[in-house]
């Protein structure tokens, strides 16, 4: 997270901090949640089955339940199924190129050809 830069339009200091960070269940540890709470970056990741009972065990010990927005959640699969459908494209999939601007010049060469599809 921390070699994370977006650049701004007007100029200035890049960014360091998404707006917003969907995650699976697999980074759903309290670590991840209370880092992302520092840093005050807004989440949306899933409580496994398993913390959920262990919170609810320990009763008011336990802490909140987390915050979770389905909807956000869902929008989660539309990008997953992006990435995958430019993974069909084997020099993106593989990543041959050595250099970083060429291997961005082939994903948007990918993204360009997914757009163009009939």
């Amino acid at each position: 997270m921390e070699r994370i830069r977006v650049g701004r339009h007007g100029g200035g200091r890049p960014r360091t901090r998404p707006d917003h960070l969907g995650g699976d269940k697999a980074y759903s540890s309290r670590r991840n949640r209370r880092y992302l709470r520092r840093r005050q970056i807004k989440h949306t990741i899933p409580e496994p089955r398993n913390q959920r009972a262990n919170r609810r065990r320990r009763g008011s010990k336990g802490g909140r339940p987390t915050g979770f927005d389905k909807t956000i959640y869902k929008r989660r699969n539309e990008v997953e199924r992006t990435i995958w459908a430019l993974k069909n494209s084997r020099a993106v999939a593989t990543r041959y190129d050595k250099r970083a601007y060429v291997f961005h010049g082939t994903v948007t060469l990918a993204a360009i050809r997914l757009w163009l599809r009939p």
